[in-house]
């Protein structure tokens, strides 16, 4: 290797180190509380936490309804509050367990996906609001509602709160767990909801909420960034928030301050059709079926992880209207819940936009069109990463003419090179001159300056497409892949011992292969612009060193296709370097001078 490509490798060693670091010190685990420990029971005012597979094995029921027990109501039903107690209604895919306190889901356990150490994957759980319980909308968003009473028919698959209060508002909630073989609805639950005023006066509610539940990180190297607070209002508007929106900010290596930490983030809009929570790969979605929301809020929590550290969750709720119910009078409200992964087919399925917790972004089409042909070619030969390699391949040569006249343009510029020295050597001293040579150099020699940058302007959307696209696939969790484990996690191998950092292979030959892929392209460009190009390795080492292994996957799959492309192409003769001579003019058309000359001179 020459001497710049050792300057970007050691730019590459200084920069993830760099990154890491402050990757560590502002999103890492942190060590828990005192207040949260791994069993403890939460406060009465505390948000209750998904668990994790990290955090150990299932709450058992005794823990998690002494903990709905203590969780106190804005207003206290008449008569006293019985003993919490739990109830679980199953189909082929999820185990719901019920709350009678809270009157809603507090925990599912989804059977067909498992997390480390082999253990279920649970969606929400004893330390976050169940799914589905409802409260008051007031200066303290996320106080439930209490004292529910329960009854469940196993038979019919459903189970039935009710709870009344003082002023003779009576509360009835009845939840449907789905069965059949029908794919798409296999995570779903419907509630129903009525307010009947069972009282001689008037009963007015200021509004409520219906909550998403929590979610959480499920492994330890889960992204925070993932673990997002979703809604939807208007004409499809999408919002969101992840847990570091409640964060102090401050600018980053720095440290200095900008914004001071918040506590709770709340939005009051028009037409909300759904809100949810979201972790990398799972979510519980809450959406409207009769009357739209009005507003949305979310909190964000502690939940203990291993090693006596914490992890963050974040839970919310989908605030409704007001009501005021005259004697005998009633309103009803229906719910649609989905509480599983976040798996494209079936959130399209929804209806209602609620693909959008898979955060595709503004690469959202070329995403899916992405993970369609990964899921295609799945089928075919029964593995992602090998489905990710042939789709790479796919691609690459698909564009395969475009790199070819791109490298045959940049031998052209490295042939060109010289004149081009003269020029600027000429012209130092005027820039905008010496700009105005350049181009018409290029013009009379046929040369296009960019056309050697379109094959990697093309691959910039295709990159993050895969980079949205592999963050969120479901499909990739648990997939493994020679010394890959997992195609969703970092592959990491082994840790540099005293500094607990990891070292992932893949991105680290995928940073490699970029630095022999530039050595051995044709030189093009001034010095300075060749030098920016060797940064590129940093670049992308920094953005794939603790993301999903597939991603590396993908771009080294991609870096040696090119390189074996550039050692093809190297040995064809050079292209010829001539002059473009002057277009003869148009018949029929004189030349000004001739136009010029009198008759007889």
């Amino acid at each position: 290797m020459d001497r710049k490509a050792w300057i970007a490798i050691i730019f590459s060693v200084v920069g993830l180190g760099a990154w890491q670091w402050y990757y560590v010190k502002t999103y890492s685990a942190k060590p828990a509380p005192e207040s949260v420990t791994a069993g403890a029971t939460a406060e009465p005012t505390a948000p209750r936490a998904e668990p994790t597979a990290t955090a150990g094995s299932m709450p058992s029921p005794e823990a998690s309804a002494t903990a709905a027990a203590e969780v106190t109501s804005v207003s206290q039903p008449a008569g006293p509050v019985m003993t919490a107690r739990r109830e679980s209604l199953s189909n082929q895919n999820a185990e719901y367990v019920f709350s009678n306190d809270l009157g809603g889901i507090e925990q599912a356990t989804l059977l067909l996906h498992f997390g480390e150490h082999e253990n279920a994957v649970f969606i929400n759980g004893s330390q976050s609001l169940p799914i589905g319980a409802i409260g008051a909308i007031g200066e303290t968003p996320g106080t439930p509602w209490g004292g529910f009473v329960m009854v469940a028919d196993r038979g019919k698959r459903e189970v039935l709160f009710t709870r009344k209060d003082a002023d003779g508002l009576e509360t009835i909630k009845r939840f449907h767990v789905t069965v059949g073989d029908r794919k798409a609805d296999l995570y779903r639950v419907r509630m129903e909801l009525e307010f009947r005023n069972i009282g001689k006066e008037q009963v007015t509610r200021p509004g409520y909420f219906v909550s998403t539940g929590g979610a959480a990180p499920i492994h330890a190297k889960d992204l925070p960034m993932y673990t997002k607070f979703n809604w939807m209002h208007g004409d499809g508007d999408f919002e969101k928030i992840d847990v570091n929106w409640f964060n102090a900010s401050s600018v980053p290596l720095l440290g200095i301050p900008i914004r001071e930490a918040r506590s709770i983030y709340e939005e009051s809009k028009p037409d909300v059709q759904w809100a949810a929570v979201a972790s990398q790969y799972f979510c519980s979605i809450v959406t409207t079926e009769r009357t739209k929301g009005v507003s949305t809020w979310a909190s964000r929590f502690k939940v203990p992880g291993p090693d006596a550290t914490s992890v963050e969750g974040i839970q919310g709720g989908l605030g409704m209207p007001d009501f005021t119910l005259a004697p005998g009078q009633e309103l009803k409200e229906s719910f649609l819940i989905y509480i599983g992964p976040k798996e494209l087919s079936r959130l399209e399925k929804l209806g209602d936009g609620q693909d959008e917790v898979m955060s595709f972004g503004i690469f959202g089409i070329v995403s899916k069109f992405l993970l369609w042909g990964m899921n295609r070619l799945q089928g075919v030969l029964h593995n992602y990463a090998l489905s990710i390699i042939v789709l790479t391949l796919l691609i690459k040569s698909a564009l395969w003419p475009i790199q070819n006249k791109a490298t045959n343009q940049m031998r052209k510029m490295s042939l060109l090179s010289p004149k081009m020295t003269e020029v600027r050597e000429k012209y130092k001293d005027d820039p905008q001159k010496m700009n105005t040579k350049m181009m018409e150099l290029y013009k009379d020699y046929g040369v296009n300056p960019l056309s050697g940058c379109l094959p990697m302007l093309i691959q910039i959307p295709i990159f993050f497409g895969f980079y949205t696209m592999l963050g969120s696939a479901i499909e990739l969790r648990n997939s493994h892949f020679l010394w890959i484990s997992d195609l969703s996690q970092p592959d990491t191998i082994a840790h540099i011992p005293g500094l607990n950092f990891p070292v992932n292979l893949l991105p680290i030959l995928m940073a490699g292969t970029m630095i022999w892929q530039m050595a051995i392209s044709p030189k093009s460009g001034d010095a300075m612009q060749q030098r920016m190009f060797y940064f590129m390795p940093v670049i992308f080492l920094v953005f794939c060193y603790n993301y999903a292994s597939a991603l590396a996957l993908y771009w080294t799959t991609q870096n040696i296709f090119s390189i074996v492309q550039l050692y093809l192409t190297r040995n064809k003769p050079l292209p010829t370097l001539t002059k473009k001579s002057a277009p003869p003019p148009k018949p029929g058309v004189k030349s000004v001078k001739n136009k010029m000359k009198r008759p007889g001179s």
